[in-house]
């Protein structure tokens, strides 16, 4: 099942919908009887689990209250985390790579999985502006990740274990203003924390549709021109050991959501370096998961 959070248009509170034919979302706050979760809230949905995938499976082929996908807003499916954003700098080896020019403090691989954040207030819609935070940065660059949405919560979680503690998967964009991450030394949560600077969704894919999360093709586009071209198999730290070590001695809860680290070919890394400027389009694109469109600038 493919979920989305979503606003009636041209304006109104947010709904949570179950995606049907790629063309029709069911307002889950329109459907009556009882459901096991707040049909306004994908983390109340989250939180229950099975129950909440067996009701919506149920109500997949019957529900009638429906409205076309072109007639809402899609906001990002958890439109304010209720926690930071985890992320994975370095998953990738190539990236790992083409950035040591900039990082001499570190040459090789590190033993275990480099961990940052995002805050909540990052968190921007799939096909919403991202901010150009004139004055701030002058050099926004792109970051295609995979993203992983916990479902049962768990803390010291086996690599064995892992993959029934997730929920589903979605698309990310860690945008990223490179200036400021580097004038905060190793500490990258000020440069890849700034508001609006990470585009997720469309949806919520649930890990029963995700047969194959380690083969994914991952593609990021600056203007229609091709800048990042990967597949999730190439990830040095695959998910189960990522979920593992995050939750060591950390308790992960339903609706934390982890990015998985991005592939060569980031702009910062570029001869000559290339960023974005105001008004160039950036998509984000996992193959037959979605494809997020943003402009820079408001």
């Amino acid at each position: 099942m493919r979920l989305v959070t979503f606003a009636p248009r041209p304006h109104g509170p947010q709904h949570v919908g179950l995606l049907r034919d790629d063309r029709q979302v069911i307002d889950l706050t329109r459907i009556g009887g009882s459901p096991p979760f707040d049909p306004a809230d994908m983390i109340s949905l989250i939180t229950a689990g099975d129950e909440a995938l067996a009701w919506l499976r149920e109500l997949a082929s019957k529900a009638d209250a429906v409205v076309p996908l072109d007639k809402v807003a899609l906001l990002a499916p958890i439109p304010r985390p209720r926690k930071n954003v985890f992320c994975v700098g370095w998953n990738y080896v190539e990236h790992f790579d083409e950035g040591k020019k900039a990082r001499p403090h570190v040459q090789e691989m590190p033993a275990h999985p480099a961990f940052f954040s995002k805050p909540p207030t990052t968190v921007n819609g799939p096909y919403d502006a991202i901010p150009l935070h004139a004055g701030v940065t002058e050099k926004l660059d792109w970051e295609v990740e995979l993203g992983v949405i916990i479902g049962e919560g768990g803390m010291n979680i086996r690599e064995a274990d892992a993959a029934r503690h997730i929920f589903g998967y979605t698309v990310i964009n860690d945008v990223s203003a490179r200036e400021v991450q580097r004038q905060h030394g190793q500490q990258w949560f000020k440069g890849k924390g700034l508001d609006g600077l990470c585009p997720m969704g469309p949806w919520i894919a649930t890990a029963d549709e995700v047969l194959h999360p380690d083969d994914l093709r991952v593609i990021c586009r600056v203007n229609g021109v091709v800048k990042q071209d990967s597949n999730t198999r190439h990830m040095y730290f695959k998910i189960p050991r990522l979920i593992a070590e995050l939750s060591a001695g950390l308790t992960l809860e339903p609706g934390d959501i982890l990015s998985t680290g991005t592939p060569a070919g980031v702009g910062h890394a570029r001869t000559p370096p290339e960023f974005m400027q105001a008004g160039d389009v950036l998509e984000t694109e996992i193959v037959g998961l979605g494809l997020l469109r943003n402009k820079i600038g408001n």
